[in-house]
């Protein structure tokens, strides 16, 4: 039988502490959170690899290292109120879960959300709401938000997503030019948001964050 609680502490300790992650609340959520049963059956036993986990439909779960990352740059506090978009079967709403006071999960694919709904119930995440639609819209009746996690790739922030961000807020992305991509956290103010970059890592661009093409003949 796999002990999937030592593989748990092996990812802490050799991709999380070691990226610069110390933040308490950090650690004990993902500590905690039994990554390996939010990842698809057949992918149980790569759980706590130093990659991406296929979650099908061009979707893919972020590698620990970048999501501790990414909970690092967003500092969620625990009064807060976090908008998880793109939350795939729902690791990433668990373990921000731990962290803020209401986390609301985004997810568009049917049998993702159905199944993120079940995990994040029976792992006892109450302070987590799974919201089916569409990942560039958002959650606009539950927000505005106080952070914003992007659990995937974009090109360009919607403006109907940023518009869910509260003034002072943070949204935390994996942005992407071509083939390569950084982290950066954007802050917003009366004026819009302001952008910084915080780290390297790569994603596949989510369904709706796209920039739009040019069309030329």
């Amino acid at each position: 039988m796999t002990d999937f609680a030592t593989r748990r502490r092996m990812m802490v300790d050799t991709q999380v502490r070691p990226s610069d992650v110390t933040k308490f609340p950090i650690i004990e959520a993902m500590l905690t959170v039994p990554r390996e049963l939010f990842v698809p059956d057949a992918q149980r036993d790569v759980a706590y690899a130093d990659a991406m986990i296929d979650l099908g439909d061009g979707r893919a779960m972020l590698e620990p290292r970048t999501l501790a990352k990414m909970l690092d740059a967003a500092a969620i506090d625990g009064d807060e109120m976090v908008l998880d978009v793109g939350s795939g079967l729902g690791y990433s709403a668990a373990v921000a879960a731990r962290m803020g006071e209401l986390v609301v999960a985004v997810e568009e694919v049917p049998d993702l959300a159905e199944e993120a709904q079940t995990l994040l119930m029976d792992q006892g995440a109450d302070n987590a709401v799974l919201h089916h639609g569409a990942l560039a819209e958002g959650a606009a009746e539950h927000g505005p938000y106080d952070v914003i996690l992007i659990q995937g790739g974009v090109e360009q922030v919607p403006d109907a997503l940023a518009a869910q961000l509260k003034e002072g807020g943070r949204i935390v992305a994996v942005f992407m030019d071509g083939a390569l991509g950084t982290v950066r956290v954007g802050r917003k103010s009366a004026s819009g948001l302001s952008w910084r970059q915080v780290f390297n890592a790569t994603a596949p661009v989510l369904p709706g964050f796209a920039r739009e093409r040019a069309f030329s003949l």
